[in-house]
């Protein structure tokens, strides 16, 4: 990516970093109840790199926009993809650092919009350059709040912590296990013999902002009634059956999906970790009703394949991508049959990942 900032700007940059998308394992829709999350890191980055400008502006170029956008600090930018720039930039702002006008450049090998928290790891990687470039000490973990400040007041999207933690401190061998709550965090590895599978559905997310905080009002509803803080503090299933629906759903599904995380990280081999997955889209198709019929149908195709144990789709749902655990070395056959098979059945399915079966 440095060619890229040479390429734009005429010079080398001064600060570079990267930072990888995630998927979920398990764990959806936890983290803004308190929850408990399982995601794991991508081997595919956003990089962005830093230079000093000429001038009185920040100047940002992306790969993905034929022109340049320019900012100032005292003027959020209209552009979405350059608000969560000019969040990061803020949140660093904000701690008492003098910030230059600068030359931004992103590069990324993450598609957007498929679930793959594209938006955090622009953030995470923006946060990294920025701190290496003030030669700052910002520990991860407040690189993953300051993230999340940065999309909530800048972007305007109600995220949770969740992607912007698994950016920032998990890595492509190693789930992390994260409790939303506390942003305690530790590294888990995967089962011996398992890899991670990752197919994009190829239908485009869509109405998630607006169905995510329709589902977040229904859990604070469901929290009301129950007379707890937080969905988290729901030890028992049987607890949520007195709420009607669709509270009694949607807090089932928090209260299950905690748990599943919980008995994952406790000492799950490949086939009872599969088992977890499956039951979590299951439990997110019929109780959070967060799916779709083609993404059901890819992650049935999955699920019925031998060499895989089990599989869910990943993100905020309504489409995006789908995620198996699978036996390592029979992986590329399960990408090419899976794939043969839910072409022939209509779908536009894509590999998104391990990225050496993407050549």
């Amino acid at each position: 990516m440095r060619n890229g900032f040479l390429a734009a700007f005429g010079y080398a940059p001064e600060a570079v970093a990267s930072a990888p998308g995630r998927v979920n394992l398990l764990g959806e829709h936890t983290d803004y109840n308190d929850g408990f999350v399982l995601p794991i890191a991508l081997a595919q980055q956003t990089t962005v790199s830093l230079g000093h400008a000429v001038g009185e502006e920040f100047t940002l170029r992306s790969e993905g926009f034929a022109r340049p956008l320019r900012f100032r600090l005292d003027r959020r930018p209209d552009e979405p993809f350059g608000r969560y720039v000019f969040g990061c930039i803020q949140e660093v702002a904000r701690r008492g650092h003098a910030i230059p006008p600068l030359d931004i450049h992103v590069g990324s090998e993450l598609p957007m919009g498929v679930g793959l928290s594209s938006s955090a790891a622009l953030e995470v990687a923006t946060l990294r350059a920025l701190r290496r470039f003030l030669d700052v000490a910002i520990d991860d973990v407040e690189i993953a709040r300051m993230a999340q400040r940065a999309e909530i007041d800048h972007a305007g999207v109600r995220s949770g912590i969740l992607d912007r933690m698994a950016s920032s401190l998990a890595d492509p061998a190693h789930a992390l296990f994260v409790d939303a709550r506390t942003l305690e965090a530790r590294l888990w590895s995967l089962p011996a013999g398992t890899a991670v599978l990752v197919i994009d559905s190829g239908v485009p997310r869509s109405r998630v902002p607006s169905k995510v905080g329709e589902r977040r009002s229904e859990c604070e509803e469901a929290c009301a009634r129950l007379g707890v803080a937080s969905l988290r503090d729901v030890r028992r299933l049987a607890t949520v059956e007195s709420l009607p629906d669709p509270w009694r759903r949607r807090a089932r599904h928090v209260v299950s999906e905690n748990d599943r995380v919980v008995r994952a990280v406790a000492g799950a081999d490949g086939a009872r970790l599969g088992r977890l997955m499956n039951e979590s889209h299951a439990s997110l198709r019929d109780d959070y009703e967060v799916s779709l019929v083609e993404v059901d149908r890819l992650v049935s195709l999955l699920q019925e394949h031998p060499a895989v144990h089990g599989a869910k789709w990943t993100g905020a749902g309504l489409g995006g991508a789908c995620v198996a655990i699978c036996a390592a070395d029979r992986i590329a056959d399960v990408a090419a049959e899976v794939l043969g098979d839910y072409r022939r059945l209509g779908g536009r399915g894509r590999l998104l990942a391990p990225p050496e079966l993407l050549a």
